[in-house]
């Protein structure tokens, strides 16, 4: 597939027809709303067999089948050039599919109240196909062992109709905030442990769940090896039933990272104890701080880097947010920045007439507008570039996949990029 960067009077139609499709199936792929209110800046995924480059100052055959992962010589070959032909600025050169490796990809979908919506449901229906584990969030945890449980509705026959694996996420959250105290009783008290796993598994049992994934957050630092021992308990008593289990972990670049959402999680056990994890890798741009990328590459990396250090690559899921935020300039600390879709952010710049502009450093979009009432905003969010870069970088690392926080937040180019770039496994 295409990635294509709308610039000054393109209309769909010009785009349509320079890569032979139709404007159907480019309103239909990006799941336009406007197909006569382009953006500037706006990336569209044109759902073509393999993919168009236009050569650039300083390109060569070998370069670019560098960039792209196919050797110099087949480039000549399937764009009728020889080997030695001088490369001009502007030609346009074809890039065949990529080879496409397996991949698991987990979702997390979390309903609000007592009920799922018909919005909820249908987004995880949609994405179903392209994902390994659909995970409900979350079972929280009560301080007598006891669980309260998240409305289901059909996810459980969404996920079978699909082969996902359905996950019971449980996780020490009270009144909505992850608890450390809550957590130091769930570790330390073993009456309330045994009959916190007992009703894990009954659950786990009842239900059909085939993983139960721990989001176990802002833990006492002293409960480090009180959380290690539990996952231990945890993974004997599960593997017994027939039960993976994983664990979320925050985003670290050092075994000694102080701060209390880091320091309970030790990513060495986690790696040799479970049977994946998910790494948190988003919210260096959050609703509560200053604008900026939610998951820029750099950090990213570095997080991911390091934990390669710790673990085998097969053992990660990268952490990929669904989401961007919009920040009213300028920040005032203890204000909250609101949280849209990557198609909401493109509507936004739509009808405030702004263009997009796109962070190389972060591999990140973003744009700048004026509200009604004269306020400026910030605006960072994620495209189709910015999410093949973190797809680049999960197949360098040889990372087991990625994982979505959250499901209901539209954004069709990802989905069609996950089937450009991996198969994903099923189970």
């Amino acid at each position: 597939m295409q990635i294509h960067v709308v610039t000054q009077n393109q209309s769909l139609f010009t785009i349509a027809n320079s890569y032979g499709v139709t404007v159907n199936a480019i309103v239909e792929a990006n799941e336009i709303p406007n197909p006569n209110q382009l953006v500037i800046g706006q990336a569209l995924v044109i759902p073509i067999y393999g993919s168009f480059y236009w050569v650039q100052a300083g390109d060569s055959l070998w370069s670019i089948g560098q960039r792209f992962g196919v050797p110099y010589q087949e480039l000549a070959r399937i764009n009728g050039i020889s080997v030695n032909t001088p490369l001009w600025i502007g030609l346009r050169l074809y890039i065949p599919q990529r080879q496409k490796v397996d991949k698991e990809f987990n979702a997390y979908v979390e309903p609000f109240g007592n009920e799922v919506s018909q919005a909820l449901e249908d987004s995880a229906r949609s994405a179903a196909p392209y994902l390994t584990y659909l995970s409900p969030f979350a079972y929280h945890a009560n301080r007598d062992g006891s669980l309260s449980a998240p409305p289901l509705n059909n996810f459980k026959a969404i996920a079978n109709a699909n082969n996902n694996t359905l996950v019971m996420v449980v996780a020490n959250q009270e009144e909505g905030q992850f608890s450390a105290e809550l957590g130091h009783i769930l570790l330390t008290d073993q009456n309330v442990q045994n009959t916190f796993l007992t009703n894990i598994i009954n659950e786990a049992k009842r239900v059909g769940y085939g993983d139960v994934h721990f989001d176990l957050e802002f833990l006492p630092p002293g409960d480090r090896e009180a959380y290690n021992q539990f996952l231990r308990t945890a993974r004997d008593r599960l593997h017994q039933e027939g039960i993976m289990i994983s664990t979320a972990l925050a985003p670290k670049t050092s075994a000694t990272q102080q701060g209390e959402w880091y320091e309970a999680h030790d990513y060495a056990a986690h790696g040799s104890i479970v049977d994946y994890v998910v790494i948190m890798t988003y919210e260096w741009g959050y609703s509560g701080g200053p604008a900026m990328a939610v998951s820029p590459i750099g950090p990213v990396r570095d997080v991911l880097e390091y934990a390669l250090t710790e673990m085998p690559g097969n053992k990660i899921l990268m952490g990929q947010n669904l989401y961007g935020y919009d920040w009213t300039l300028p920040f005032v600390q203890g204000t909250t920045a609101k949280a849209l879709s990557p198609q909401q952010a493109i509507q936004l710049a739509a009808s405030n007439n702004v263009a997009i502009q796109y962070d190389q450093e972060a591999q990140a979009p973003f744009f700048h507008y004026t509200d009604s009432e004269g306020k400026r905003h910030e605006v960072w969010f994620e495209d189709a570039r910015s999410i093949q870069a973190k797809f680049d970088l999960v197949k360098e690392l040889g990372l087991r996949g990625v994982s979505y926080w959250k499901l209901g937040l539209s954004f069709p180019q990802n989905w069609l990029l996950i089937t450009d770039n991996f198969n994903v496994v099923k189970k």
